[in-house]
């Protein structure tokens, strides 16, 4: 388990710094991408040009990634899988269909997250970091004369029935963090008793973790669960929407980086994660990828939008035990017989 108190005390650099790439490489690379389109587009984009790789990517959310890498095993599509939540790559790890990469650009991350590599053997990187919440639509809260919610216990009145997006976790790493979140918070039975109440409140569950913030933004709904980045984004956009940081604490999730196993394009796949990891890279997320993500190369530069996770109450996630195969399934399960088949 880990903490991350204190992760993010200190400045970070002020300046952008041009980035020149001194290395040429030749071939194709194709990229799973567990992020928001215009994030994927942007960094495979900007590699490609850089590095003069013809080099594509496929948008997919977490679950569904970890379902495409496992279908394909013996004869993988896809040479580097970039974003989805840390426990799907740690599930994907286990299976074998991942393989250690130590880049040489993980000395440039912050300590902590160093660390957390290092026990995972390499078998995957980390990026960036999401903060789990709540994102309002203000001005449909107003019209609806609802309450704004503070807490997640607050999502469970009768009033916000039929008011609520979230993700669904057979699909959705980022349902699956919630969901292992609730437990963490209050125990299996109170979670669920409480994903059974919430479900009562529940428009759609999304296939993807990214969508409900675009449905919240356009005032379909008035509240959505999810990733913060995902509703400062629409917020950058002018759309009326707030971010929660629950009463009762959240969990978050690190977002993952890594080599496919038996990759066809290797090398180019190495060098993309070495330039993923980057100062350059990372800053592309929000200032073209339109993504406000906690970053975690140290030298490089937040965005304004992004959330100061030391102004938020954080639960100490167990990503070893919520990242095991078996307990990811069998939360999944009960989630699929007990809230979704009531």
């Amino acid at each position: 388990m880990i903490k991350v108190s204190g992760l993010f005390i200190g400045a970070v650099s002020l300046l952008a710094l041009s980035y020149a790439p001194t290395t040429f490489a030749d071939g194709r690379l194709t990229v799973y991408c567990s992020a928001s389109n215009e994030m994927c587009e942007q960094e495979v984009k900007t590699f490609a040009k850089a590095y003069h790789v013809d080099a594509k990517f496929v948008r997919t959310s977490s679950g569904s990634t970890l379902a495409k890498l496992l279908a394909e095993k013996g004869n993988p599509q896809a040479d580097v899988w970039y974003g989805g939540t840390f426990d799907t790559h740690l599930q994907a790890a286990e299976m074998g269909l991942l393989k250690p990469y130590h880049s040489p650009v993980l000395a440039e991350l912050r300590p902590e997250f160093q660390q957390i590599i290092a026990k995972n053997g390499d078998k995957s990187s980390v990026i960036l970091m999401g903060v789990l919440g709540i994102g309002v639509n203000t001005a449909r809260l107003k019209q609806l004369g609802l309450p704004m919610p503070k807490c997640w216990k607050d999502l469970i009145r009768p009033e916000f029935k039929q008011e609520i997006i979230t993700s669904d976790p057979r699909s959705s790493g980022t349902a699956y963090t919630a969901m292992a979140t609730f437990v963490q918070l209050w125990g299996e039975k109170n979670a669920f008793d409480y994903m059974k109440a919430l479900d009562k409140n529940i428009l759609h569950y999304s296939k993807s973790g990214v969508a409900p913030g675009r449905k919240v933004a356009a005032g379909e709904v008035a509240v959505g669960i999810g990733f913060l980045q995902n509703y400062t984004t629409e917020q950058e956009k002018g759309a009326p929407v707030e971010i929660i940081t629950p009463c009762e604490g959240t969990g978050y999730s690190l977002f993952g980086l890594a080599l496919v196993n038996h990759a066809r394009n290797e090398n180019n796949a190495k060098l993309f994660i070495d330039w993923a990891l980057s100062k350059e890279a990372q800053e592309l997320s929000w200032r073209k990828g339109k993504s406000h993500h906690i970053l975690t190369n140290q030298n490089a530069q937040s965005s304004p939008y992004a959330v100061n996770p030391n102004h938020v109450k954080l639960i100490d996630y167990d990503f070893r035990t919520y990242g095991d195969k078996a307990k990811r399934n069998a939360i999944i399960e009960q989630w699929r017989t007990e809230v979704k088949g009531q």
